[in-house]
């Protein structure tokens, strides 16, 4: 959380309708820089003079969000693995494949959802539960 002197300044930076909506959905309210917009539609944000590691920051489009809808090269920046944005370094930036489908579209992670992968094994098992015997009484 953020002090109550940055909350309104960047109350001031960004408008009532941006900052509820940050509010709502990234919990803290901050004002940057737009930097890019990837081919999904998020919008990608950077200011400096934020704390460490947290300069950067996405805006996503859709309102279930996840972090495999962010591209590989927007990752990498997001991440601080490189200094220059896919919009300014060419071998970060997308290029469609030949093997790609022409529509933008991302596979979710299933993860704690019933469209998880769950493994089975189809050999014996070494354990077996322990199935108690009683006698009966006389």
């Amino acid at each position: 959380m953020s002090t109550i002197t940055r909350t309104i300044k960047n109350f001031l930076k960004v408008g009532v309708k941006d900052y509820f909506h940050q509010l709502n959905y990234i919990g803290d309210t901050k004002a940057g820089a737009l930097i890019g917009t990837d081919r999904f539609g998020n919008k990608y944000f950077e200011n400096n003079e934020e704390l460490p590691l947290r300069t950067r920051w996405v805006d996503y489009k859709t309102h279930d969000f996840d972090a495999s809808q962010i591209e590989p090269g927007w990752h990498a920046w997001m991440s601080y693995a490189v200094d220059k944005p896919p919009t300014q370094d060419p071998l970060l930036a997308y290029r469609r494949r030949e093997w790609e489908d022409t529509d933008a579209k991302t596979i979710p992670n299933y993860t704690l959802s019933r469209g998880a992968y769950k493994p089975y094994s189809t050999t014996k098992s070494k354990i077996t539960m322990w199935e108690p015997t009683a006698v009966e009484r006389k």
